[in-house]
């Protein structure tokens, strides 16, 4: 996992992980993530908005954007987190994956972005 710059208090971790045995019509490689949110600050946060940036080897960049994740808009209370998986299909051996998400300070109903850090789809075996 490599954990994102602190802003406001609020970091994003990724681990991706190969799913060998799924498989998605065209797409040779299916990949699943784990995001973990930590708001270490003292307000509550509420997820608003995702804006991903998926690049694959053989497609080039595609841009996934919209409401919340996995059909939710989580409210993270301070010194609380927010975990969840998704996935993601290519049709290379080699992808990445960067962005951001919105959040919104319930407080003060002041937005803010929070960047993701990119993070490597590759199966495993290309890196024997």
């Amino acid at each position: 996992m490599n954990p994102s710059d602190i802003l406001n208090g609020i970091i994003v971790s990724a681990a991706p992980r190969h799913e060998i045995n799924q498989s998605v019509q065209g797409a040779q490689y299916v990949f699943s993530y784990h995001i973990v949110i930590q708001n270490n600050s003292s307000v509550p946060i509420q997820l608003k908005r995702r804006h991903w940036f998926i690049s694959d080897g053989l497609f080039g960049e595609r841009e996934v954007e919209g409401e919340g994740v996995i059909g939710q808009l989580p409210i993270i209370m301070p010194q609380s987190k927010f975990e969840y998986e998704s996935w993601c299909p290519i049709a290379s051996d080699f992808g990445t994956v960067k962005g951001h998400f919105t959040f919104e300070e319930l407080t003060d109903r002041k937005e803010f972005n929070v960047e993701v850090p990119p993070f490597v789809l590759l199966p495993e075996y290309v890196l024997n």
